[in-house]
């Protein structure tokens, strides 16, 4: 395999550590209304960084439009909880959170917003939206 050049000690490993892990399902509800969105802040975000194994801190905000089912909270925070000890990037954690609500409630649409806290000076904003 050829080696990208710019990624400074960064792996394939790297890159595609939790996004496979197990985690916890995500709970429903069966939904009874049509047309409203629903916004849900998660502000106690933790992970591990895969490289340097620091931990990560962030804001997960997620907004949705349920259609058949809602998200059920307290297993959504245990799932987000699931993170804790988790190796993964920002990047990788904001499509998997997505990846799975999309899975678990198959929403109308859904945004998830990760806004990880200053490291080194720079703090991030990452966005994945579905469809």
């Amino acid at each position: 395999m050829k080696r990208r050049t710019g990624r400074r000690g960064y792996t394939d490993v790297h890159a595609r550590s939790g996004v496979q892990a197990k985690l916890p399902a995500i709970e429903t509800w069966a939904n009874q209304y049509k047309g409203y969105e629903i916004t849900i802040e998660i502000p106690e975000y933790t992970a591990i960084c895969p490289k340097t194994g620091l931990p990560d801190f962030g804001t997960i905000r997620l907004r949705y439009m349920p259609d058949q089912d809602c998200l059920e909270l307290k297993s959504l925070k245990l799932y987000i909880h699931a993170y804790r000890n988790l190796g993964i990037f920002y990047e990788n954690a904001v499509n998997r959170i997505l990846q799975d609500v999309v899975a678990s409630c198959r929403p109308v649409w859904a945004v998830v917003t990760g806004e990880f806290t200053a490291r080194g000076g720079l703090s991030s904003r990452i966005e994945a939206k579905y469809p």
